[in-house]
């Protein structure tokens, strides 16, 4: 990427702005490549997610996470560039499409700032392979028109633009200029989202009741005739609603619902959307370093401070959930050792209470040796034993047929990439797949020796729950 040596803010005109995309078009021209071109510009605060409402189309790619504990969100809309890729390549493709972007890229503006830039929005399914008629590929990236990203209350938005040889530079800069006088003073009206603040649903378990308890079963003989250590298994269900749900409305409601949480949204500019609240961190890359986590083993929340340490308390102790989390982290391990990566995490797993469910936790940090990148990293990672199995080789070709649906983004990974490297993606979990009135929700379990099918199904009871609360406006 080309960083020119400009300043959008001291050069704040239109007619100064029609100069500057001239000389990038007389790039394009001479480069005989189309320029992607970036202006960033550190802006008043402005809150990512009313900015996505004010301009949400539902047939146009949308990108939106967000995690309020640490304090960032980050939402984009428009694709001005995009790739999908499918295979076991799929993560190496996606890197060399960004790699050749980036080659061809001309930035202005607050680069240096949080979110400067930009930034490729990533959505990666579970399997390599989509299934016909999947709502998303097996690896979709986009660069968005407009961008807005907040950290640590330092806001920037960015207007990325695609300029070939005969660009018409006039109508671009109008573009750009009406969206500048947008965010320096932003209109929060309130959105009007479609539906009913409570919608009447219909409830229909994929693969109808007894499913899941007999794959449970079929899961655990497997195990016990050695075959696995561990497999993940997940339920659907199908929810229909008398008026379209509206991915955004549900957002809001999960956002303030878990703020330890990753809130996310990504649209595939067909009229589907799939929604979540992650708490689970997948790869997390800055400069030279890493950081990843295993999230294994849970239980519920208590209904006083007694009981919920009482849970909590009994979790740390367990020698099943103990063994599941132990099996994730020494997976962690193998993976990385191929790329020269040690890593580093405590003894022992603590306690991440979530609203309504709490797990067994251990971060996990490594530096990074040089020329190991992000999706090379996140090529190993994906999928952990906390979403997929151990061992993976064993454990993944099982899934679809004893789950009997396809995940999809269910358990896949959800993030972004910014021109520097660096970025982030958590696990698609506490999820659901929007299209229109219809609503697909998932949650799933870790089974190991020692697992109940009985307690399973209600782990993944109380997982689906936050989702049916969002989604009703309870």
């Amino acid at each position: 990427m080309t960083i020119l040596p400009l300043d959008p803010a001291a050069n704040a005109s239109p007619e100064a702005l029609c100069a500057f995309l001239a000389q990038c078009r007389a790039v394009a021209q001479q480069a005989g490549k189309a320029q992607l071109v970036s202006i960033s510009l550190k802006v008043d605060a402005l809150d990512p997610l009313a900015v996505l409402e004010s301009i949400f189309e539902p047939r146009e790619k949308h990108f939106f996470i967000e995690k309020p504990s640490e304090h960032f969100a980050l939402a984009g809309a428009e694709a001005v560039v995009e790739f999908s890729a499918s295979g076991p390549d799929r993560f190496a493709a996606c890197q060399r499409f960004i790699d050749e972007t980036l080659a061809n890229t001309l930035a202005v503006g607050a680069q240096q700032n949080p979110f400067g830039g930009p930034h490729f929005f990533c959505a990666f399914g579970f399997v390599d392979e989509a299934e016909g008629g999947a709502a998303f590929p097996a690896a979709q990236v986009f660069v968005p028109r407009w961008q807005v990203g907040c950290r640590d209350g330092v806001t920037v938005a960015t207007a990325n633009l695609l300029l070939t040889s005969e660009a018409p530079i006039e109508a671009f800069a109008e573009r750009v200029w009406r969206a500048r006088s947008k965010f320096d003073s932003f209109d929060y009206a309130q959105p009007s989202f479609e539906g009913i603040d409570t919608p009447d649903l219909n409830f229909e378990e994929v693969g109808g009741p007894g499913h899941y308890a007999l794959a449970v079963k079929r899961a655990l003989d497997l195990i016990h005739a050695g075959t696995l250590e561990k497999i993940v298994l997940a339920r659907a269900q199908d929810l229909r609603a008398l008026e379209p749900f509206h991915p955004l409305r549900a957002l809001n409601s999960l956002r303030e619902r878990f703020s330890e949480c990753y809130a996310f949204s990504v649209a595939n500019g067909l009229g589907q959307s799939f929604i979540g609240a992650s708490p689970e961190r997948l790869l997390c890359v800055q400069g030279a370093r890493m950081s990843t986590e295993a999230l294994a083993g849970s239980t519920r929340r208590g209904a006083s401070a007694s009981e919920d340490a009482a849970l909590g308390g009994a979790l740390l102790r367990d020698e099943k959930d103990l063994r599941e989390h132990q099996t994730v982290i020494e997976s962690i391990k193998r993976r990385l050792v191929p790329l020269g990566i040690r890593e580093e995490h405590p003894g022992r797993p603590v306690l991440r209470k979530l609203a309504n469910v709490q797990h067994l936790h251990t971060p996990v940090e490594a530096s990074l040796p040089d020329g190991v990148r992000l999706l090379e990293l996140l090529s190993r990672l994906h999928p952990t034993p906390a979403v997929g199995g151990s061992p993976r080789e064993a454990a993944l070709p099982l899934i679809r047929s004893l789950e009997g649906f396809p995940r999809g983004l269910y358990a896949g990974a959800i993030g972004w990439i910014d021109s520097r490297g660096g970025g982030e993606f958590c696990v698609g979990l506490r999820s659901a797949l929007m299209d229109g009135a219809s609503t697909r929700l998932y949650a799933g379990a870790g089974i190991v020796d020692g697992s109940n099918p009985d307690k399973e199904f209600a782990e993944t009871e109380l997982k689906f729950r936050a989702m049916r609360d969002a989604l009703q406006g309870g």
